[in-house]
């Protein structure tokens, strides 16, 4: 499968089902890719090469994740090209309503840490403009958010 970033999307989950972001003009499952996107604006504000292994947006949110200082949170060290529907987990506020707060059709950039010294692990989710760390239990069970802010570095 061809892709504008030039990430190897067979080692996705979701590649048997995936038409591609080349042949989609980076818009694989509806919506924008977030490297697909960095690709087609190279040498743009702050877009430097990207080539799945060398890109600065992830390098930026990398530093953005760090920099937020959770402390039983490892350290992030990569992020992932994410389909929206596979972190897209549902929160429930305490009057019992539920949102989510991801577009399902999108990629994202993310990662998936353990929770020092718990059962539970920390979800990482970023676009353009927002930063997300949640924390769940097995299989994104009792989802709760830890960290939802607008980037400042964009």
């Amino acid at each position: 499968m061809k892709t504008l970033c030039g990430i190897d999307c067979a080692q996705c989950e979701l590649s048997a089902s995936c038409p591609g972001c080349a042949q989609t003009g980076g818009r694989p499952f509806g919506s924008d890719c977030m490297l697909a996107a960095c690709s087609k604006r190279k040498g743009q504000q702050g877009c430097g090469p990207c080539s799945g292994k060398s890109c600065q947006l992830k390098e930026q949110l990398i530093a953005e994740f760090n920099a937020l200082g959770i402390a039983d949170m490892e350290e992030v060290r990569d992020l992932n090209a994410l389909a929206g529907s596979y972190i897209n987990l549902e929160y429930t506020l305490p009057s019992g309503q539920t949102f989510k707060l991801w577009d399902d059709a999108r990629v994202y950039l993310g990662n998936q840490l353990c929770k020092k010294g718990s059962g539970r692990c920390y979800g990482l989710t970023a676009d353009e403009r927002y930063l997300l760390v949640c924390e769940y239990g097995p299989d994104g069970s009792d989802p709760e958010i830890v960290v939802f802010k607008r980037r400042t570095a964009q």
